[in-house]
């Protein structure tokens, strides 16, 4: 697993990367479950899940009428759980609740990026509405603001004689921000269409698996005959004698009793009947109620493509649209053939076996059932019709498929093949084709949708779901297209370290602040001052000046705390700032160690962003350096912490992670083996009472340490530390276990 990311607090749905397959995942959290997969081009090195804020008239009408679609079409049933290939998002109690995986009706966005400036946007995770160029370098981090008016990108770009580069670049994505209602309404369309192509694909694969091999016993077995027998007649006639005359030759004979027997008779004609209902079941309940729901969002898609000042500049095309719409009505169609196929097929295998079950009860002597000997006129013509029809040999079958037969008639229409279909149905006097054929007006009509008839259902679903695809990729490549490099700015070069150097956690680290409508970007260049931390910031707008655009913190700043007897011998000491990340909009949490021999110790505390950004000088930035190379002018702030810190013993902290709508932090171990969960903002604990006992209980079994193999694992109990620095602003919640590197 490479990357991971959650849409917001509220979603029970974690998306992750996998680097070895190129797959992105969506899973359940609360079940544990995979529901939705699809495939990429590269490999993805950071992603980010944002949820759009804004609000507006328009959206909340959208909001308000999503449901519409519910009252005109049937509930879709739940695929059947007895099958392997079924995906739980369609095998749930709630099978008409197809939309789950999109959470509320607000847009949200999942932002991929990977090598090579490769970056693509998902509405809803699921389906891509934006891919986008401009990106130099591979991505290191991701941050698409709330409001959709740009995307912030840092980049690692490496040339062939120096050292890679970080680099700052905010892409204008106004589009997005301009049709924000049309764009969430053309994704959630779109969506509800990604996710009914991956229904009747599952469905199509739950009826080639009640497809049976031993349904095609009856053709291997005849052509077995006509190569071992020995006698010039028709496998037909040598039929059609034992059914007018009762006898049958002594070849016939041997197969029917020592190779087909009265019981494998009986068995495969409860095979044929069993797979032939469970197919005919999914055919009508699924296949069809999935092409209709399909064909309705496919045509209100078609409706507000017509509204070209609202959705062309999306790229919405209403000709390629109703080609999508004309080739699920051929799907349609092809599955009506297909259960026509298995009526027909059911009838004559039930006659079929019925009649030959009887003679060959007689072969052997056997008692006859006296409600199966009856056998009118009609009966016997037809069987040999049937006979007449499946029974002749097929030299050019043979050559293709190995078999003279084709007797079983449905399973030629589930294979996932191009060629035309061995036993294509019968058309001759079909009064509606001839009427068509005869019409110059509805040959060419694109009012009827073309039929197929020689190709199998696979086919035709394969074609069906090229021509979608071609539909919804057309809007994310007009998208991409509109976004344009608004911002690049070199930050600073970094030295060559080796491919286990964990990349995802290191800085810079983004955040976008909803409220105040800005990126933030926390670094630190160690190289030029490595006592000092850097704030860049940028408006969501391109446009937007930003006052103290860069500023630096010196940590250099001794740790203030009153109370502590060493609070003078604190003056000298000098920090580095291993790991930042933003808390909320107005603290930023960080991870300092010692730079002195004298002071090695690692400190987790609480930066406020207010005195950082209230330097009155302004940094002038010139763009055709990096700025490392003009580190000397950037504003500087210095920094008292007061009590908003506290020392991490027994623990070589090196990288953080925080989340200020859950008050917790965790901070993780420079060998990525050992975790710590720390609750913060943690008031009074007479102000807080029995509510702060609970939060501390339900995080048991957060803190966490792996071993190596071969090495015991060692805890302590942790201590209580009522008298330790900082003990009003941060308690452990969880149990203290002692890092393996400090003993």
């Amino acid at each position: 697993m490479e990357t991971f990311n959650f849409p917001s607090l509220s979603s029970p749905v974690l998306a992750f990367s996998l680097g070895d397959t190129k797959q992105v995942v969506l899973c359940g959290v609360e079940k544990a479950e995979i529901l939705h997969v699809f495939p990429m081009h590269s490999s993805v090195t950071c992603m980010h899940w944002m949820e759009v804020t804004e609000e507006s008239s328009a959206l909340s009408s959208f909001y308000n009428s999503e449901d519409e679609s519910k009252l005109f079409l049937p509930k879709l049933p739940t695929l059947p759980k007895s099958y392997s290939t079924t995906s739980k998002i369609f095998s749930e109690e709630k099978s008409d609740e197809i939309m789950n995986l999109m959470g509320e009706v607000r847009l949200n966005v999942l932002v991929l990026g990977g090598d090579s400036g490769f970056v693509e946007l998902y509405a809803y995770g699921m389906y891509k509405i934006a891919t986008l160029s401009g990106v130099s370098g591979t991505c290191r981090s991701l941050s698409l603001s709330s409001d959709l008016k740009s995307l912030c990108v840092i980049t690692e770009v490496r040339s062939a004689d120096c050292n890679p580069q970080i680099c700052f670049i905010q892409l204008d994505t106004a589009l997005l921000s301009d049709c924000l209602p049309e764009v969430t309404r053309m994704a959630r369309k779109f969506t509800h269409i990604s996710t009914l192509l991956q229904y009747l694909h599952l469905s199509l694969t739950c009826m080639c698996e009640a497809w049976e091999d031993i349904l095609m016993q009856m053709d291997l077995r005849l052509t077995k005959f006509v190569q071992e027998k020995n006698t010039s007649t028709q496998v037909q006639d040598e039929f059609l004698e034992l059914l007018l005359w009762g006898q049958s030759s002594p070849e016939l004979q041997a197969l029917l009793m020592n190779q087909l027997t009265v019981k494998g008779l009986k068995k495969l004609g409860q095979s044929i009947e069993s797979s032939y209902s469970s197919i005919q079941k999914l055919v009508i309940s699924h296949l069809q109620s999935g092409s209709e729901a399909l064909l309705y969002h496919l045509s209100e898609v078609k409706g507000m493509s017509v509204w070209k000042q609202k959705f062309e500049p999306l790229g919405l095309d209403s000709a390629a649209l109703e080609g999508a719409i004309t080739a699920v009505g051929s799907f349609s169609l092809k599955a009506n053939e297909l259960l026509q196929v298995i009526d027909k097929s059911m009838k004559n295998f039930k006659a079929f076996f019925r009649w030959l079950y009887v003679a060959m009860l007689r072969m052997c002597e056997e008692h006859v059932p006296p409600e199966l000997n009856k056998m009118t006129q009609k009966d016997i013509a037809f069987v040999a019709d049937f006979l007449s029809e499946h029974f002749s040999e097929n030299e050019e079958l043979f050559d293709r498929k190995g078999k003279y037969f084709n007797v079983e008639r449905v399973g030629q229409y589930l294979k996932d093949e191009d060629e035309d279909l061995v036993s294509p149905p019968n058309t001759k006097g079909n009064q509606w084709l001839k009427f068509l054929q005869e019409s110059t007006h509805l040959k060419e009509s694109s009012l009827l949708f073309p039929s197929f008839p020689q190709k199998s259902l696979h086919f035709v679903k394969r074609m069906m779901e090229a021509v979608i695809e071609q539909c919804l990729q057309k809007p994310a490549e007009v998208i991409g297209k509109s976004v344009k490099r608004a911002v690049f700015l070199p930050l600073y070069s970094i030295a060559e370290s080796s491919e286990n150097t964990p990349r995802l956690f290191e800085l810079p680290s983004l955040w976008n602040d909803k409220k105040a409508k800005m990126h933030h970007v926390v670094f630190c260049m160690a190289d030029v001052s490595p006592s000092k931390l850097y704030l860049l910031r940028k408006g969501t707008d391109p446009s937007r000046h930003v006052p103290n655009s860069v500023v630096s913190v010196d940590l250099s700043h001794y740790l203030d705390n009153a109370e502590e007897e060493d609070a003078a011998a604190q003056r000298n000491y000098l920090y580095s700032c291993l790991d930042a990340r933003f808390y909320d909009d107005e603290m930023l949490t960080v991870v300092l160690q010692g730079s002195q021999e004298e002071n090695r110790r690692r400190v987790l505390a609480q930066l406020p962003l207010a005195s950082a950004l209230s330097c009155e000088s302004e940094f002038s930035w010139e763009p055709d350096r990096r700025l490392e190379q003009q580190s000397g002018a950037i504003p500087c702030q210095g920094l008292v912490l007061g009590n908003q810190w506290r020392e991490l013993e027994n623990m070589k902290a090196q990288f953080v992670a925080v989340n200020g709508i859950r008050k917790v932090a965790c901070v993780l171990s420079a060998n990525l083996r050992h975790i710590r969960v720390f609750e913060m903002d943690v008031e009074d604990e007479d102000d807080e009472g029995a509510e702060s006992q609970n939060a501390s209980a339900d995080q048991d079994g957060l803190d966490a340490t792996m071993t190596s193999e071969g090495q015991s694992e060692k805890g302590a109990e942790a201590k209580e530390e009522g008298g330790e620095r900082g003990g009003d602003a941060f308690r452990k919640t969880e149990e203290q276990l002692e890092s393996e590197e400090a003993l």
